[in-house]
């Protein structure tokens, strides 16, 4: 994980309360992070305000409780769509370069080897479709924009699913986990790290993929957890995902190809293990 980000003055965080804004704000104090209650990025007045020239706006806001979204579709569209478009439009008109975040959600997860930038879509979900529909906004309305998807990011702090299971392991003997889901669990600080990198890389590719390096499953990452706590692995039992009917299909292969990032010269993401271990101590420190 590179640690030299550029002091630019001109960085703008929006969705900085969110767990990807919170980390890159941590890396990058100098950046202007701005929230929900700061700026609404549907509004285009509102959004034109806050940019100048020049400036590069790492876009983390987002609608993303994907459950949820099947029967809030406007909200999630509202979101993931319509903003990134409104973002789009004022960037092109300011001359500000927007980067924004995207997810795994836009395949539809039936893949058996790493899905690539320009592999075909098919988001099996609502939020997936208003996160293409995001993406597409972004880049037929922006010509310098960049898109960079990435899957299963957790900061070990606030509901993700690394601290749902730091909590778990406090209170409860066993907990079933599914195992028959794979992708990349991505930390949210190298994460934060890759998206700063990119931000002094405008001419690195428009659609690129950012996880940590390796595949797990849920069930994987769950037992890592507990025995990076020192706690009993055994304690985590595997399910399928029949055990745990949700709303919206969850996809069985989120595998994100680090291929286009690397080839572009941007640093390649460290593997998920050591990522989670550094994420696990920092929080114990």
């Amino acid at each position: 994980m590179n640690a030299d980000f550029p002091t630019r003055a001109s960085l703008i965080v929006t969705g900085a309360g969110g767990l990807l804004g919170r980390e890159i704000l941590r890396l990058a104090p100098h950046a202007r992070g701005l929230g929900r209650s700061q700026v609404d990025i549907t509004d285009r007045a509102a959004v034109e305000a806050i940019l100048t020239p020049g400036a590069v706006v790492l876009n983390c806001a987002a609608y993303t409780a994907v459950d949820a979204a099947e029967t809030d579709r406007d909200a999630a569209f509202a979101a993931n769509a319509t903003g990134p478009a409104v973002l789009a439009a004022a960037c092109t008109a300011t001359g500000a370069r927007l980067i924004h975040v995207s997810t795994d959600y836009v395949f539809p997860g039936t893949a058996s080897t790493p899905y690539e930038p320009d592999d075909p879509t098919g988001p099996a979900t609502v939020y997936g479709q208003s996160k293409l529909a995001g993406e597409r906004a972004v880049l037929d309305g922006c010509p310098d924009a960049q898109v960079v998807r990435t899957a299963w990011v957790y900061a070990g702090v606030e509901g993700d699913f690394v601290a749902t299971m730091r909590r778990l392991e406090r209170e409860r003997d066993t907990v079933t986990v599914v195992n028959d889901q794979l992708g990349s669990p991505t930390s949210a600080i190298d994460l934060a790290a890759a998206l700063l990198e990119l931000a002094d890389r405008p001419d690195a590719p428009r659609v690129l993929h950012a996880t940590n390096s390796g595949t797990a499953t849920w069930f994987d990452l769950a037992v890592a957890v507990f025995t990076e706590l020192g706690a009993d692995p055994a304690r985590v039992l595997p399910c399928d995902s029949s055990a745990f009917p949700r709303p919206a299909p969850r996809p069985p292969y989120s595998v994100l190809s680090p291929r286009v990032w690397n080839d572009a010269g941007l640093t390649p993401m460290r593997p998920w293990r050591s990522a989670l271990t550094d994420t696990l101590r920092r929080l114990s420190d």
